[in-house]
């Protein structure tokens, strides 16, 4: 818990650093959807960004006011924003269509702030799947297609209420300098709009979240710190205080904070290649057993009492519990020789891994626990009981054995 605090202050301390402007830190949610996780970081003054009424629900359970919060998605439907601009829920539209329907529920007058989110088109990172500001990406209204600039400026110009611009153009594998373009990019739209309204129109810029994680160590790096610093750089105007501003923040909050813990089943050997069986697989680390490359994780190894492991070096597999051969949660590693009853530790993965549950072989989802660190001490609270095997029949449609009988 400390942890999470200690990151939420440092993301704080960064742009209140470059800019005396409000800024509302909104935690996107998809990166850890525990009701726990978003009250402890709304009592770090830190909001929330959702993408669906689940996620929704997740941050009005942890008691996150409706001006704290932000709704963001590609395929919002007229029920989802007829809710957020009934509870005064910033909203930003992703398409002409979706702006016509928000056209029509809000002329009967709401207290969102609504804004429009246009994509950059800067180009992808080292992740194509996670890359939101290509030529063709999905999300968004593309600024470098013909006459589209102009249509989004139009579009402002015959909606004073928009008061709001919005783009994300990081994500895991992006470098800073291209994030950092992609801002400047929604500055420079934001500039022109007000110019040609003769006002300032644009009042909060929400420049989203997206800085990469270092997985390869303890290392926090990038920091924020060093991205509040490149913008302060790069796109001072954004940052002298007539913009408010949002950020959208996940990972970078949460994957230093977390550890998934195993215990392995069963060690064997095959083709000569040391094999440890764990309860850990594509069920809590979807990304890495089907993208290693793009997603590895750091290992660490202890004995059947939570010990460090000691001994030779050894070349070996962890896998997972699931019928699949790729099951895989890391590959041809070297670790002291993992045995039966030995537990390994998946490191870094606060964000994206137990939370985001894959239900293959429909394997429950795991507990999850915080815990905080005293002098003497560790104490753990439950966070997410371990799914029931009775939950599972229920989520499996337990309740309607019969409805396919006739």
């Amino acid at each position: 818990m400390a942890g999470i605090r200690e990151s939420a202050a440092a993301l704080r301390a960064a742009f209140a650093a470059v800019t005396d402007a409000p800024v509302l830190h909104a935690f996107a949610v998809k990166a850890t959807p525990l009701v726990p996780v978003l009250a402890l970081l709304n009592t770090e003054g830190i909001g929330v960004e959702v993408a669906s009424p689940g996620e929704l629900a997740l941050a009005r359970a942890a008691g996150v006011r409706p001006e704290h919060t932000v709704l963001d998605s590609p395929a919002k439907t007229p029920a989802e924003l007829r809710e957020a601009l009934a509870l005064g829920i910033a909203v930003n539209a992703d398409n002409p269509q979706e702006l016509a329907r928000i056209d029509a529920l809000a002329a009967a007058g709401t207290a969102s702030p609504i804004g429009v989110r246009v994509n950059p088109q800067i180009g992808a990172g080292a992740i194509g799947a996670l890359s939101t500001a290509t030529a063709t990406s999905k999300f968004g209204f593309a600024l470098r297609d013909e006459g589209a600039r102009e249509s989004v400026v139009r579009m402002f110009l015959e909606r004073p209420w928009l008061t709001r611009l919005h783009t994300h153009s990081g994500s895991q594998g992006i470098p800073l300098a291209r994030m950092a373009e992609g801002v400047a990019a929604v500055y420079a739209l934001a500039e022109e709009i007000n110019a040609a309204a003769g006002r300032q129109q644009i009042e909060t810029v929400d420049i989203g979240g997206g800085l990469p994680v270092n997985f390869a160590s303890e290392e926090t790096t990038p920091t924020f710190e060093e991205y509040a610093r490149l913008l302060k750089r790069e796109v001072p105007g954004l940052l002298d205080g007539r913009y408010g501003l949002v950020t959208e923040f996940g990972r970078s909050l949460l994957a230093k904070h977390g550890t998934v813990l195993a215990r392995v089943e069963y060690a064997k050997v095959s083709g000569s290649r040391p094999i440890a069986v764990t309860h850990a697989g594509v069920q809590v680390a979807t990304r890495t057993v089907y993208d290693p490359v793009s997603w590895p994780l750091r290992i660490a190894a202890y004995d059947a009492k939570g010990r460090p492991k000691t001994g030779a070096e050894t070349v070996q597999d962890i896998a997972g519990p699931a019928c699949f051969a790729g099951d895989l949660l890391a590959e041809g590693r070297s670790l002291p020789l993992l045995e039966q009853g030995d537990v390994v530790a998946a490191l870094d993965t606060g964000a994206y891994y137990f939370t985001a549950h894959y239900g293959y072989n429909s394997l429950p989802r795991p507990a999850v626990h915080g815990f905080a660190v005293s002098a003497d001490t560790v104490d753990f609270s439950l966070v997410r009981a371990a799914q029931s095997a009775e939950e599972i029949v229920a989520e499996a449609g337990g309740d309607r054995a019969g409805a396919l009988l006739g």
